[in-house]
């Protein structure tokens, strides 16, 4: 990519408000196999189309789900609901979701995030699918913002000059787009309140509400202050991303670039002030969740 074309990505016609992590853990069941967490995907869903959908002065938004479960529309369309409806103005998001036990399970078996690629069942798999570009090119995202699109990215597994393949990881991606469309501010939605001290399982984990990311890359938990700065993490034996502590080390490359960063439980109502952009200048006390951000 050239300096024309990356100039253009930060000079999109409809600035970028938000990229959101959906993680796999938020939206799947994480420990059954290729489970899906209704529940917690509807919220999230409903909590999404309401942050992202502005000035309307309808009461109704019609629904566009062609969806089909067991042969069966899940949504009764009327097209001719259409015809006078306003065309709703929406804000710029981009939505970036993992796999959760749609996918680690897998990848951790066969190996593939580790370059197994000369392995039967890893060299099958990139045979027998369409090898695709997770994160799209950067032009085409762009374009897709300004023609009024939210665009849907997800990591995949991919080949690898050193390695021969590994996955890539939804969250570097979220990294990429942050570094060169500039969002005001990016959201990490997963299963846990935000990042503790140690794994939150644990009975005395605590919450840590504030980190600051500074110009070296290394960052401090400003709130609340801790005596051992030391902070635990562990990545689940299926996990082949990095779990939260690439989510971590992505959110403080981002935070650098200025753009604030929080990490929040998914279908709840922290989720939705972090969404909303409620949380510039002071995090509220009652608000539960991890913000990162530049401390320059």
């Amino acid at each position: 990519m050239d300096d024309h074309q990356r100039s253009e990505h930060r000079n999109l016609v409809k600035p970028l408000r938000c990229i959101v992590k959906l993680g796999g853990a938020a939206i799947t069941c994480k420990n059954d196999l290729e489970k899906i967490n209704e529940a917690n995907l509807e919220m999230v869903a409903t909590q999404l189309r309401r942050v992202m959908i502005s000035g309307s002065s309808s009461s109704k938004v019609p629904g566009m789900d062609w969806s089909k479960r067991n042969g069966k529309l899940e949504t009764s369309l009327d097209v001719d609901e259409f015809k006078d409806q306003e065309l709703l103005e929406s804000s710029s998001f981009i939505v970036v979701h993992g796999a959760g036990s749609f996918g680690h399970f897998q990848a951790s078996q066969s190996g593939v995030h580790k370059g197994g690629l000369k392995r039967p069942i890893v060299k099958a798999g990139f045979v027998a699918t369409r090898i695709s570009i997770a994160s799209a090119d950067l032009s085409t995202v762009a374009k897709a913002l300004d023609l009024g699109f939210i665009p849907v990215l997800h990591g995949d597994a991919v080949l690898d000059e050193l390695q021969g393949c590994t996955i890539l990881s939804g969250d570097v991606i979220i990294r990429h787009l942050a570094e060169h469309l500039k969002p005001d501010y990016v959201v990490f939605l997963t299963d846990v309140f935000g990042v503790y001290d140690r794994p939150p399982t644990e009975p005395d984990a605590v919450l840590l509400k504030e980190i600051a990311v500074r110009e070296d890359g290394n960052w401090s938990v400003v709130k609340p202050p801790l005596e051992d700065s030391q902070v635990e993490m562990t990545v689940a034996t299926h996990d082949t991303t990095g779990g939260m502590q690439t989510k971590i080390s992505e959110a403080a490359s981002i935070a650098k670039l200025g753009i604030d960063v929080y990490i929040v439980k998914a279908a709840t109502t922290h989720s939705v002030r972090a969404l909303s952009g409620d949380l510039k200048g002071n995090i509220p006390d009652d608000w539960l969740g991890t913000a990162i951000r530049f401390a320059g």
